[in-house]
């Protein structure tokens, strides 16, 4: 019997971006992004979800110890993010341009790195309450 749980942490942070691709005319860029073009940036108050899912220790009960999952997103992902301009001040969007769904990317790579590979990572990005991505998709 499969005996695998999956808790979920979730966390919010505010930034500004603009959706772009600079090898397309400012007349393309405004057909295909609408005002996420807009060259003064704009903002959202975005919401990740992280969901862990594992085989709960014998030891402790748990999947992940949700204190250290809080913490852990908030000192690699969410201090990185927040109140960012993330075209900007993010490495990794100078060269890619920051939708949800490569912000979420971005997420998962930073956490899988730290969380143990036999627990199965997701990350689910709200950039608004009606729109959201989840990475890797299931």
């Amino acid at each position: 019997m499969n005996k695998k749980v999956s808790v979920y942490r979730k966390e919010h942070f505010c930034a500004a971006h603009r959706l772009n691709n600079p090898s397309w005319s400012e007349e393309k860029n405004y057909a295909v992004f609408g005002k996420c073009n807009n060259p003064n940036y704009h903002g959202h108050n975005y919401e990740v979800e992280v969901k862990v899912t594992g085989e709960p220790a014998a030891d402790t009960g748990f999947v992940i110890d949700l204190k250290y999952l809080s913490d852990l997103i908030n000192e690699t992902v969410i201090e990185k993010l927040d109140h960012k301009n993330l075209n900007l001040d993010v490495p990794e969007f100078l060269d890619t341009n920051p939708t949800a769904e490569n912000i979420a990317m971005v997420i998962y790579d930073i956490l899988r790195s730290k969380i143990d590979e036999r627990m199965n990572l997701q990350v689910r990005l709200y950039e608004t309450p009606r729109n959201f991505v989840e990475y890797p998709a299931s």
